[in-house]
């Protein structure tokens, strides 16, 4: 069974920066995408980022050049670094992960962008 948790979430003015990391447990092989997807009030769940094992990365449109990837293989760990956030970017995280056909989702983890 494979299990994720998520952390790093919080309240942040626009401009400013969060990190949001996932660890993975379980069943873990090492051929495998990880990534980040988020869901606004009203809206349909959309991804974020995705890096795969050999770390080509995809990102949405509206995060480039604004949020980075990376993951660490040997930990089983994925973190995203957001910078210059806008109230745009206010949703709820969750850590995604893919395993030959399977998906698996973290709990999720609530980024706002305030004044």
């Amino acid at each position: 069974q494979v299990q994720l948790v998520e952390s790093g979430g919080g309240l942040v003015q626009p401009g400013g920066s969060l990190r949001l990391s996932c660890a993975a447990s379980g069943s873990i092989f090492s051929t495998n995408a990880m990534g980040w997807y988020r869901q606004a009030p009203g809206k349909q769940r959309e991804l974020v980022a995705l890096i795969t094992s050999r770390s080509t990365t995809i990102y949405a449109d509206s995060v480039k050049g604004r949020f980075t990837i990376s993951r660490d293989n040997a930990k089983n760990t994925v973190s995203l670094q957001m910078n210059s956030l806008q109230p745009e970017d206010t949703a709820v995280y969750y850590c995604y992960l893919k395993i030959s056909s399977y998906d698996y989702w973290g709990q999720g983890t609530q980024v706002t962008v305030s004044s």
